[in-house]
C-alpha cells in the first residue's frame, strides 16, 4: 500500500530540486543585482536587450519564458528607471517594441563581471555546468509538446 504513494514523496519529485536550486541561485544573484538596482527578472530582461538592442514584448516574453502579466510590470519599472523605452510599432499599433536606452546599455558595463562572480558561487565544473544547461534546455524545449 505504501508503494501507491511513493510518487508523492518530495524526494521523488524532479520539480523540487529544480525549484529549490533556482531559488538559491537567484538568491546568490541578489547582492550583485542590488548594486545595479535590478531584480533577477529585470536583469534577465536587460540581458536580452543588451544582446539584441530592440525586441517586441511578445518576442521578449517567449525568449524569457514569461507571460505578459509578469513581463509588463517589469518593463514599466525598467522604463521608470530609464533603462528601457517602450514604443508602439509604426506598422502595427498592437505591437510594443522595447529598446535599451543609453543608461540601460551603460548598465551592461557594470554587470559584465556578474557571470564570473556567479560562476564562483556554483559548485559545478565547467563540463557539469554545460551538461546541466543542456538538460534544462531539453526540458524547456519539450514544454507544450505533450
Amino acid at each position: 500500500m505504501a508503494e501507491t504513494y511513493d510518487a508523492l514523496k518530495l524526494e521523488n519529485q524532479l520539480c523540487f530540486p529544480l525549484y529549490a536550486c533556482a531559488k538559491e541561485v537567484v538568491r546568490k544573484y541578489k547582492p550583485y543585482l542590488d548594486k545595479l538596482d535590478l531584480t533577477y527578472t529585470q536583469y534577465i530582461t536587460m540581458m536580452v536587450l543588451w544582446e539584441y538592442g530592440k525586441m517586441n514584448v511578445k518576442e521578449l516574453g517567449k525568449y524569457l519564458f514569461l507571460d505578459s502579466g509578469t513581463l509588463t510590470p517589469v518593463l514599466k519599472t525598467l522604463e521608470q528607471k530609464k533603462f528601457i523605452t517602450r514604443t508602439r510599432d509604426g506598422n502595427d499599433e498592437r505591437v510594443l517594441d522595447v529598446s535599451a536606452t543609453a543608461e540601460g546599455m551603460q548598465l551592461r558595463e557594470e554587470a559584465a563581471d556578474i557571470p564570473v562572480q556567479m560562476g564562483k558561487c556554483i559548485n559545478l565544473s565547467r563540463d557539469e555546468a554545460k551538461s546541466l544547461y543542456a538538460l534544462l534546455y531539453k526540458i524547456l524545449a519539450a514544454d507544450g509538446k505533450d
